[in-house]
């Protein structure tokens, strides 16, 4: 006795080929694949001639192969058999429109493409994994996601509405000798600043140089121009003075981790500078300054007992007291980052700018140079402080997720293909929730 909540099975709607205008008629399976034989479901205009609207005798039938999204990771082509016909009157010959199923001379049904399209971006699969899944070749399945991906993901105005802060940064998209590596990432941080969601990937420009991002903002509308209110970067000048020229009201904002990261450096090297001239060689398991090289870039709130130890017997020989200097500032900036009152934090790091901004002797080149760097560029180090959610910090996972990106593809040779990929990977989208994915 049937079960009366249940309904007979029906291949056509299991598919999902009623949304394409298709009805199933017959099925095979295959080794390899399982083939649905389809016919187009009939309209009342498609036996008339749209030239001169006489009625047309059907001429037989033509068969279009296209490739159907997998179910169980079974494979599924479509045989679709679409009607012919032949206008009496003016001998115009046509055939069953079958734009709903898929584009003109495309090998991939809509659905196969939508459901391409949510692989590569939201469970980030690759495209040979995507081709394989269709029983395509790789070009085929590259070619038609990255035509809709552009369509309807990447070619969307909207994606650049609502941008009020913006992370700038360089990424290195090839690990090549010959050739430019390196693009300019434009990253929406809008969302962090807001707490609505994570930021997402604006936009990728070749090069890294002060021409590269000036001419993308100037290339930008200007009422989207006026609507940023702060640009995240690092402290590369030619960021800086693209910003000051196309986004004048714009603040500036140097975020913490290359601040930090400067100071690390200048760190480095006094500790390098000061193991040649006590030692007379670069740093060897044994020498003391070579084994606290990572203890030293630790917060002194996280050092275990331990590591403070290492350090205190470090700092006890005079020679290193250019090195216990430097740890000092270091220290002091990861002081203020870390402090929970902003504005006290930010007093600690303008005490920390002042004090090298004058009166370091100068046998400290190391600070001598940062001091130089964070005085001209103290408004820009300060605002963080007065801008929370101001952080290049998830530039640098977008970034990380890039990276990801590029090994999973084992690499790319094309930059059109590759920032296309990385929009689509880092852009925020989610297809199967986009109206215009069909």
């Amino acid at each position: 006795m049937p079960d009366a909540t249940f309904d007979p099975p029906d291949l056509t709607i299991f598919a999902r080929l009623d949304e394409l205008g298709l009805v199933v008629v017959g099925q095979r399976l295959e080794p390899g694949r399982a083939v649905l034989e389809c016919r187009v479901v009939a309209r009342d205009d498609d036996a008339f001639c749209r030239r001169c609207g006489a009625e047309g005798a059907p001429r037989g039938t033509v068969i279009r192969w296209l490739a159907h999204e997998p179910f169980g990771w079974r494979p599924v082509t479509l045989l679709v058999r679409v009607r012919r016909y032949r206008c009496e009157g003016c001998g115009r010959v046509w055939r069953q429109d079958t734009t709903a199923a898929a584009e003109p001379r495309a090998k991939l049904s809509r659905a196969a493409v939508r459901w391409a399209l949510v692989g590569l971006v939201v469970q980030h699969l690759t495209v040979a994994r995507v081709a394989e899944a269709l029983a395509v070749a790789w070009h085929t399945a590259n070619d038609a996601v990255l035509a809709e991906g552009q369509r309807v993901l990447i070619d969307d105005p909207a994606r650049f509405e609502g941008v009020a802060v913006i992370g700038v940064d360089e990424h290195v998209w090839r690990h090549t000798r010959r050739g430019d590596r390196y693009v300019t990432v434009v990253i929406d941080l809008t969302p962090i600043r807001d707490g609505v969601g994570p930021a997402r990937l604006l936009d990728m420009v070749a090069g890294r140089s002060k021409s590269a991002f000036k001419t993308w903002l100037a290339a930008r509308a200007k009422a989207w121009r006026d609507g940023v209110e702060v640009v995240a970067m690092d402290g590369f000048t030619g960021f800086k003075t693209a910003t000051a020229e196309e986004l004048p009201d714009a603040v500036a904002v140097m975020d913490p981790f290359h601040v930090v990261r400067l100071a690390g450096d200048a760190l480095d090297r006094c500790r390098r500078r000061v193991q040649q001239d006590t030692r007379g060689h670069r740093g060897r398991a044994a020498d003391p300054l070579y084994r606290a090289r990572r203890t030293l870039h630790t917060g002194t709130d996280l050092l275990t007992a331990k590591q403070t130890a290492r350090i205190e017997a470090l700092f006890t020989v005079d020679e290193h007291a250019a090195v216990e200097a430097t740890w000092g500032v270091y220290q002091r900036m990861i002081t203020a980052y870390r402090h929970r009152d902003r504005a006290q934090g930010r007093a600690l790091m303008n005490s920390v700018i002042d004090s090298l901004s004058r009166g370091v002797p100068a046998g400290l080149s190391e600070l001598v140079t940062l001091g130089r760097t964070l005085t001209k560029r103290a408004a820009d180090v300060l605002a963080f402080f007065d801008l929370p959610g101001t952080s290049n910090g998830p530039t640098e996972a977008i970034n990380g997720r890039l990276e990801h990106l590029r090994g999973s593809a084992l690499g790319f040779r094309n930059l059109t293909h590759y920032i296309a990929r990385s929009l689509l990977e880092a852009g925020g989208f989610r297809p199967q929730l986009h109206p215009q994915v069909r």
